[in-house]
């Protein structure tokens, strides 16, 4: 994911900044509790969709 691209990017639900992770190829965002894939190395912004971020992994953001 470049790093540029990274920084510009944010949530689309609250605004808030987003954790890119590697292993599973996904924007997670603590605010909305969301994960948007990365699908052919391109971010995919859509709320439906993301999935649902479960308490463990919001915890470990």
């Amino acid at each position: 994911m470049d790093k540029h691209l990274l920084d510009i990017l944010v949530d689309p639900v609250t605004k808030g900044p987003l954790v890119y992770d590697k292993n599973n190829q996904e924007l997670l965002s603590r605010s909305s509790r969301l994960a948007y894939p990365i699908r052919d190395g391109i971010p995919v912004m859509l709320p439906e969709e993301a999935r649902e971020l479960n308490a463990q992994e919001i915890e470990n953001l």
